[in-house]
């Protein structure tokens, strides 16, 4: 079975392949090749999707912390570098995970309509047209806009595009996850960044250029970091064997050497993670980011920093982890702190999820800077359980964004359990488990991460993780304070319809009915938004542009989300079923018995 992992990788990058090779599509229509293309996409990530569950099928969940389905092929031989792969307990959970929302990624994409940016619609431009009313051109609009014709989507729709970038995204967020190389791991690491560029610049929001800019600045700086500090373990020890490195836990490095490369792989992969102060390109990515793009990103790639913690950083520089053990909770629990208070400013809903990620992503690494068994366990349950949740918060947010046009709170009137009841569930379901309701997944990891720091690994100063522990659980209250904030404001009260002066004018009276009035209420309205507010007392009165007939949950959405709320509600209720492959492996990979 060890083709499994070889397999795993060559399907997606076939599929890439494949869309890579010109076709003739001439004889299709520009809908038909938007509708074929996910679908292909689906296809493909579907098989993987089947192959991870083969995998972890097989697996032996008696030994989860021994190494399976190892292949060791001769990669670059001039080089001696080698193509090795392998899967253990904490991989494992991530390749399913990375699978999963890819292959979801795909099923949100299949509705039918064009890749879908999560873009805002354009200043002087309504997000749709409204019901019943001819649709008008603008300035920039594709030829065939103005005869109804379908086109090419301007802000990007390109689904051949986006279906080849997700795929070899895929690969490379999955090779990261099964490489045990250290030279192969960062291959795979830096392979998911220019796809995920391109999934920002071409298919993101109105400032998607500097957004991606700033990833990609951020990311590769962070990597150059990282593989200075990796030829460093392999400088001193002579192997890049990521298993062999593990089980020496430090052997043949000097204590100076290990708080060297710490700090190098720490600073690195901090900056993925990403860690308070290397945060600051993430607010913005994700904001601009298309619905999928920002799926994956917080779903998988920030994965990729916490799992290089957890396989390279901890059990293989045991000396510098000690050292610097008590600044890694330090920053961490600021992380925490800042992330909450940053989304009680928000007025953006996935500016307010990504913030959130910094304070939930805080929780991983103060389970790491424990050094204990029970740490560990929290931050690997963390990862999956975050993975899942915010992964839903996105799908969500970007639905509610296509269905209003806007993100902004303000903007959104309230009362979304009485306009659209399933599409409001389904988000306090999510901001529920995110604030860490028990019973739900979001639980585990922050309790077994705070429980960690009460008990840290002898010689960490206890009294300092007392304080960690204590801000780590005011971070969980300020998490409640903005998640159950931004409910009131979105789901409870009276439904307040948000009318955007900038549409009002290409509307005309025949659809709003009296221009002149909206157009004092816009003009009256926010002075940052340019949007004006008008109590509509129900959700069948005064619909108004962009919210006339708009439609709860869409099947593809339902496909999408129930897979990862059934999977939040198993691991809340049953998180053995986790933590018994974490459990051996977070204890071989510290060392303890």
């Amino acid at each position: 079975m060890s083709w499994l992992p070889v397999a795993l990788l060559a399907v997606p990058l076939a599929g890439a392949v494949l869309l890579a090779v010109p076709v003739g599509s001439a004889t299709r229509g520009p809908t038909t090749r938007e509708r074929w293309f996910p679908r292909y996409g689906l296809a493909v990530s579907g098989i993987t999707l089947a192959l991870s569950a083969v995998l972890a099928t097989a697996f032996d969940h008696d030994d989860p912390a021994r190494m399976q389905f190892v292949t060791n092929l001769p990669w670059i031989p001039g080089l001696g570098l080698r193509f090795h792969l392998g899967v253990d307990g904490v991989s494992l959970p991530l390749v399913l995970l990375t699978a999963l929302l890819t292959f979801l990624c795909f099923a949100y994409l299949c509705r039918g309509r064009p890749a879908g940016s999560g873009r805002a619609p354009a200043p002087g431009r309504p997000a749709t047209p409204p019901s019943g009313s001819p649709s008008t051109p603008s300035p920039g609009d594709s030829p065939g806009a103005a005869s109804g014709r379908p086109s090419e989507p301007a802000d990007g729709g390109r689904p051949r595009a986006l279906a080849f970038t997700l795929l070899v995204l895929e690969v490379g967020m999955i090779g990261t996850f099964l490489a045990l190389d250290l030279l192969l791991f960062f291959v795979f690491f830096e392979v998911v960044l220019i796809p995920m560029y391109f999934v920002i610049a071409i298919w993101g929001g109105h400032r998607r250029r500097a957004a991606a800019t700033k990833f990609i600045l951020y990311t590769l700086l962070g990597s150059v970091v990282l593989l200075l500090g990796l030829l460093l373990i392999w400088a001193q020890t002579g192997t890049r064997d990521m298993t062999v490195l593990a089980r020496a836990h430090g052997t043949g490095m000097s204590r100076a050497a290990q708080i060297l490369a710490f700090l190098a792989v720490g600073a690195g992969l901090a900056v993925k993670t990403p860690m308070w102060p290397l945060h600051t390109w993430l607010p913005d990515a994700h904001t601009e980011a298309p619905t999928v793009g920002s799926v994956l990103l917080a779903g998988v790639l920030l994965k990729m920093g916490t799992y290089g913690f957890a396989r390279i950083a901890v059990p293989m520089l045991p000396g510098g982890a000690t050292v610097l053990a008590p600044w890694l909770g330090a920053f961490a629990v600021i992380g925490i702190i800042y992330g909450s208070l940053a989304c009680l400013a928000q007025r953006d809903l996935k500016r307010m999820i990504a913030y959130s990620s910094i304070g939930h992503m805080g929780f991983v690494l103060l389970g790491f800077a424990a050094l204990t068994p029970a740490g560990f366990n929290g931050a690997l349950f963390g990862n999956i359980a975050h993975g899942l949740i915010t992964a839903l918060l996105f799908f969500v947010v970007g639905s509610i964004k296509e269905r209003y046009g806007t993100a902004e709170i303000p903007s959104l009137g309230g009362g979304m359990l009485t306009r659209l009841p399933r599409l409001g569930s389904v988000l306090t379901f999510a901001a529920v488990a995110s604030l860490g309701l028990p019973g739900l997944a979001g639980f585990w990891g922050e309790v077994l991460s705070l429980l960690g720091a009460f008990r840290p690994a002898a010689g960490l100063p206890r009294s300092l993780y007392l304080v960690f522990m204590a801000l780590g659980g005011l971070g969980t209250v300020l998490t409640a304070a903005y998640f159950l904030s931004m409910l009131s404001r979105v789901t409870h009260g009276r439904p307040v319809e948000t009318v955007h002066a900038p549409v009002l004018a290409a509307v005309g009276p025949a659809d709003t009915g009296d221009t002149g009035d909206m157009g004092r209420t816009g003009g009256a309205g926010n002075a940052e938004s340019g949007e004006g507010m008008a109590d509509v007392g129900s959700a069948d009165r005064g619909r108004g542009h962009g919210r006339r007939g708009m439609r709860d949950i869409a099947p593809h959405e339902l496909v999408a989300w129930v897979p990862l709320m059934a999977l939040i509600l198993l691991l809340g209720l049953w998180p053995k079923a986790l933590l018994d492959v974490t459990g051996p492996v977070a204890r071989s990979l510290l060392g303890a018995p």
